[in-house]
């Protein structure tokens, strides 16, 4: 947009520039002709038209600088015939030849003046056509990222439902096929062979329990409208449970996210927030927040920890630069700063979308 102004500006009032700089050439060749009459033949002040000529030439283009050249070597030259009528020891030909060499010399600079203009609006108009042409660029490449984002988390929830659908379910028949040696081998009267077939049936219920974990993880939001509160709710309480600090979940009623590529990704940001909290800040209590504010979906994670470090703004590590960047993927608003009683808060917003069927 500012680029298209900037060229309307040069394009629709060219008209208004010409008249105005035709008026002030006029102005300032009278002006100055007044003077260079008034002070005689004796004083050179053929230099000062200039002061009219450049500019009628920059605004007003070649036609118009020529035209304030003749007028300008007419006005000159008028002082001149004057000042001969009351010194005829001044020859015409002397008259003359200041004609042939003030017109030769003000063509000259009129056609560099007209050049150096050209010159100019064809380099901003360069630039103005690589502005576009970078920012086409960037919109292309911003998309491409969307893309493969989305690729990517397509990829994941494909790759996390073949998880539950298939090693779950295998898992979970070879525990019942365990449990069920367990008993017959107790049945027969073999103890150790039984707590050994019971040791096997545990370790298989902890490798569903972390299949399940993995599966969620790669698919963290089911694609219900409600799916963002249940997969933040669901991994704060994994938070909790795995590594032992407090991670709690608040809301405040229904938040609905309709766009399945949004709620994933405010879900991607509360994941990072989180866990660059429990690996830098040493936080013991972490608190996810989503709440509806102004006609926006505001989600906020903050923590007890040490906080931010003195130069944060210039040194910002990669999580925070991911959590930006997925905000700018959906369009939403990303703000990190200090927590007010200690540690650090992390807001992202984005406005509310109405179900697709109002």
């Amino acid at each position: 947009m500012p680029g298209a102004f900037k060229l309307n500006m040069h394009v629709t009032p060219g008209k208004r520039s010409r008249f105005w700089a035709g008026a002030l050439a006029c102005i300032i060749v009278m002006a100055v002709g007044w003077v260079d009459y008034l002070t005689g033949y004796e004083m050179f002040f053929s230099v000062f038209y200039l002061l009219a000529i450049i500019p009628a030439t920059w605004y007003g283009r070649r036609m118009l600088g020529f035209s304030f050249s003749i007028l300008s070597v007419a006005i000159s030259m008028f002082g001149d015939f004057a000042a001969e009528a009351s010194h005829p020891h001044l020859l015409s030909f002397v008259v003359l030849w200041n004609v042939i060499i003030l017109l030769a010399f003000y063509s000259v600079l009129v056609a560099l003046v007209d050049q150096l203009h050209r010159s100019y609006e064809g380099l901003e108009q360069q630039v103005l056509e690589r502005t576009r042409a970078l920012s086409d660029e960037m919109k292309k490449r911003e998309q491409l990222e969307k893309e493969i984002l989305g690729i990517s988390e397509r990829e994941q929830r494909r790759i996390g439902q073949d998880l539950h659908d298939t090693l779950c379910q295998h898992l979970t028949g070879t525990a019942l096929a365990a449990e069920v040696l367990q008993e017959r081998l107790a049945a027969k009267a073999m103890p150790e062979e039984a707590q050994e077939a019971g040791v096997v049936t545990d370790l298989i219920q902890t490798g569903i329990g972390m299949s399940r974990d993995l599966a969620c993880g790669l698919t963290p939001v089911n694609m219900q409208s409600d799916g963002l509160m249940a997969a933040l709710l669901t991994f704060a309480n994994g938070v909790t449970r795995r590594h032992g600090i407090t991670c709690r979940f608040t809301d405040d009623g229904d938040i609905l996210v309709h766009d399945v590529e949004r709620a994933v990704n405010l879900f991607r940001i509360a994941q990072e927030a989180v866990t660059n909290a429990i690996k830098h800040s040493g936080a013991s209590e972490i608190g996810i927040r989503l709440a509806k504010e102004q006609g926006r979906v505001v989600l906020a994670v903050s923590d007890n920890g040490k906080g931010l470090p003195p130069d944060f703004k210039k040194s910002r590590g990669m999580g925070i630069r991911i959590m930006e960047h997925r905000a700018s993927m959906i369009g939403a608003t990303f703000a990190c700063g200090p927590e007010a009683a200690g540690g650090t808060r992390i807001v992202c917003s984005i406005p509310y979308d109405e179900p697709p069927d109002t």
